[in-house]
């Protein structure tokens, strides 16, 4: 079964995630993927480099990641040039991973990832814009974690240190979570502390391996 989880920015896909593969879930995360293609020697970086320009380089080689981002955020066609290059090459590596039977322990989209079994045999696949960037059909079950804005804005001023409005402005740059969460098999809201996420974790699996059984 291809699964996939999406969400809102600052709703907690990253200690989720955390806590599935605690539980023995393979997680591949799309950020990973992207920060893989814009490091020193990533598929990505001279087609960047030849649409931005030298300056969003990094000393290393690969992509300052901070420059390209205040280049493209207030920039809707800057943003969309972006994404073209970006988004046809993480695919491609989801889709591989996805068709590989031995599932990766570490994403690599540089092919340095090595190759382990997962003990449940479940991947889920974390891919924030999975509806914007219209990747749904490729997945048979679609998960969403969520929080109510006023706390993705709170989290957002809190552990990222953005203003209120440039906070605002980030959920406004993606879908609002309430509607890829309706859109969605399963949603897990995170309004709470990490212990009951974790509980939620637990709960999912549970729900993941009843409905992979029942669909086998």
């Amino acid at each position: 079964m291809r699964i996939a989880l999406t969400g809102g920015i600052a709703c907690g896909k990253s200690l989720f995630a955390k806590f599935l593969r605690e539980l023995g879930i393979q997680v591949i995360d799309a950020d990973d993927v992207v920060h893989e293609l814009e490091a020193p020697g990533g598929a990505a970086v001279p087609s960047i480099a030849a649409r931005f320009g030298a300056e969003v380089l990094a000393a290393d080689g690969g992509i300052d990641r901070a420059v390209l981002a205040d280049r493209v955020f207030k920039d809707a066609a800057a943003r969309a040039d972006l994404e073209s290059i970006l988004f046809p090459l993480v695919r491609s590596f989801l889709r591989e991973a996805a068709r590989v039977p031995l599932l990766r322990n570490a994403p690599s989209a540089r092919g340095s990832g090595t190759l382990a079994a997962s003990p449940l045999q479940i991947t889920i696949h974390i891919i924030p814009l999975l509806f914007e960037s219209h990747w749904e059909s490729d997945y048979d079950i679609l998960l969403c974690i969520a929080s109510p804005v006023d706390l993705q804005v709170a989290r957002m001023m809190t552990s990222r240190g953005y203003s209120r409005a440039h906070a605002e402005a980030r959920l406004a740059a993606q879908w609002p979570v309430a509607e890829k969460a309706a859109r969605c098999h399963y949603t897990v809201m995170n309004d709470s502390t990490p212990e009951h996420l974790r509980d939620e974790a637990q709960r999912l699996v549970v729900w993941l391996k009843e409905r992979i059984k029942h669909e086998c």
